[in-house]
């Protein structure tokens, strides 16, 4: 398949793989906003004190921008991503969707299926999910 450049080379081989792949963990996210949000409030003070109000609502503007950030970052980070590393993140599952598994679990092994291998397959279905998600 020829592409519009011509090349024949698919989208996906043109991507560049060195520095601009790498991800920036939400907590390197939350740590740059959390500076940009400081000094904009150093900014203001320091308008503020030279009388030049260009210079404070520049600031203020920025602060407010840096602020609107910090609180996107931590809602939409997934649980565990701001905590610090190395630091075990508590498990929040739902107690009434373990029980309800667990009942579901018990109706499958009383129709007759195999206990343990009914648990394997369980075991691998929470692994797989743990990696796409």
């Amino acid at each position: 398949m020829t592409t519009a450049s011509g090349t024949g080379a698919t989208p996906t081989e043109l991507r560049p793989t060195g520095a601009g792949s790498a991800k920036l963990s939400p907590r390197v996210v939350r740590r740059i906003v959390l500076a940009v949000f400081v000094l904009g409030i150093a900014g203001m003070i320091v308008g503020s004190i030279a009388d030049n109000n260009g210079t404070a609502i520049t600031f203020g503007l920025l602060t407010a921008v840096a602020a609107l950030g910090l609180v996107l970052v931590t809602s939409v980070s997934p649980p565990g991503s701001l905590a610090k590393p190395g630091t075990t993140v508590p498990n929040a599952a739902d107690e009434r969707l373990a029980a309800d598994l667990e009942d579901r679990i018990g109706a499958l092994v009383a129709g007759g299926a195999n206990e343990e291998t009914l648990r394997t397959l369980v075991g691998r279905a929470v692994e797989l999910g743990r990696r796409t998600a």
